[in-house]
């Protein structure tokens, strides 16, 4: 099984999409090596992001492209948590993740338990089209990936699950990827009605937003610059799951 979804890190390329909505190219990628000129309108976050990795059962582990789907297969049989619950600066987003997509729901459950989300931004806003989170132009989410460590996570994009208005989906990493494999650290929000079906295929879904779509509306609806970015930070306070 590890053998099989090994890969090769080659030249950085992008992928572009078109937006139902919009005449622009939207790619949907991993933007952690993305930079901002500036910070604007900095807010205060909720907590101050020094804060330690929360440990659990294999504390002691830095996932890799070696390990990581083992260890994620082992740990879905483990959970019993099926939402995480996003306390934004503009309200709270609740996700239900889909149960037959066991890989990204792992993960993502993994890295809100390991405190990962928490102080990161929704950093990347395409109006009518989605937000992007999991991201934070600020030195702690840079030590958090690599404490967590170096992963992408295989597509699983056949167990029927559209890109429907409120579909919570995983870009692709932006490095060169024929597989399309997952970044596994950020994550963007259909915002498009009905939906956003070009996207289906080339992305997966693993959850839905079930309550807090307000929330998402209104995130949606923030000034932006040239590159997409909120003009204010949109902090993502705390990720729960439950």
């Amino acid at each position: 099984m590890q053998r099989f979804y090994k890969i090769t890190y080659s030249l950085i390329t992008l992928l572009f999409l078109t937006s139902c909505n919009q005449n622009k190219n939207a790619d949907i990628k991993d933007s952690s090596n993305s930079s901002r000129n500036q910070v604007k309108d900095q807010v205060v976050l909720h907590e101050k992001s020094k804060e330690v990795i929360k440990e659990d059962s294999k504390e002691d582990l830095v996932l890799d492209e070696e390990n990581a789907i083992a260890f994620f297969f082992d740990y879905n049989k483990t959970l019993k948590e099926t939402k995480v619950k996003l306390e934004t600066t503009f309200g709270d987003i609740t996700i239900e993740l889909f149960d037959n997509v066991p890989y990204h729901k792992a993960n993502f459950i993994y890295l809100a338990k390991k405190g990962y989300f928490n102080n990161t931004y929704f950093h990347r806003i395409v109006k009518g089209f989605i937000i992007q989170g999991g991201n934070a132009d600020i030195p702690e989410v840079s030590q958090k990936r690599r404490a967590i460590g170096r992963y992408l996570l295989p597509p699983d994009t056949r167990k029927g699950h559209k890109h429907h208005r409120g579909v919570v989906s995983m870009p692709s990493s932006d490095i060169d990827n024929p597989h399309k494999l997952a970044s596994p650290y950020e994550f963007f929000i259909v915002v498009t009605k009905p939906g956003s079906y070009h996207l289906d295929g080339g992305y997966t879904p693993f959850g839905q937003v079930i309550e807090g779509m307000e929330v998402v509306d209104q995130i949606n609806a923030q000034e932006v610059d040239s590159g997409d970015w909120p003009m204010r930070n949109i902090v993502i306070k705390k990720a729960t799951a439950f």
